[in-house]
């Protein structure tokens, strides 16, 4: 009777086990990496419309630049990753900024004094705003800092990347959206090294 007990706590424990690792095992098959979903669904789709209140002064349609590539990037004044990707956004602005493609920062979870401190910090004159309420940033699916959309002149995402953008991947995808294609390689990219995920 004892060595029959022994053979089913056996079995019921081999089966909870086994129950286990198969869990593990689909789980660790399935797990996306960090920066995988930030942004996910919006590529291929139409961008997001929004209005937001600049930093500066005015307000930032997006509708108004329909008709022209649109480069939106999201960042904070407190990522890391952001403030290594701020001067190649920069400067890939001033130099495309006359051939029609229209760059916008997003700035979230800030305080408007620290925001404008990172502007003048890195002399960011392309347009730049504040996502007060999460609005923006929901509607685009970001998790995660920095992130940047690439939208065709027909409004599509054409492409993502997250995490710090490096300057060549920026000056490419560009141009591609200026000659009316989809961004060379994948329509996504990443950078996980230069990320920061919300928790």
């Amino acid at each position: 009777m004892r060595s029959r007990r022994k053979l089913i706590a056996l079995v019921g424990v081999s089966a909870a086990l086994a129950a286990l690792f198969a869990l593990l095992a689909v789980g660790l098959i399935n797990r996306s990496p960090v920066t995988g979903r930030s942004g996910l669904t919006r590529v291929g789709k139409a961008a997001p419309e929004f209005s937001m209140p600049l930093l500066r002064g005015g307000t930032f349609e997006l509708s108004a630049h329909r008709g022209n590539p649109i480069v939106i990037n999201f960042w904070a004044s407190w990522c890391p990753p952001c403030r290594q990707e701020s001067p190649a956004l920069e400067r890939t602005w001033r130099a495309y900024a006359g051939k029609g493609v229209q760059f916008v920062g997003v700035d979230i979870q800030d305080s408007p004094e620290d925001a404008r401190a990172y502007l003048s910090e890195f002399d960011l004159t392309f347009p730049n705003g504040m996502d007060r309420d999460g609005k923006i940033t929901i509607d685009y699916g970001v998790i995660g800092l920095p992130i940047t959309f690439f939208i065709g002149a027909e409004g599509i995402v054409e492409g993502r990347w997250v995490g710090a953008l490096p300057e060549g991947k920026l000056v490419d995808w560009v141009e591609a959206l200026l000659a009316g294609m989809t961004p060379s390689g994948d329509m996504e990219g990443e950078n996980p090294e230069g990320y920061f995920r919300f928790e």
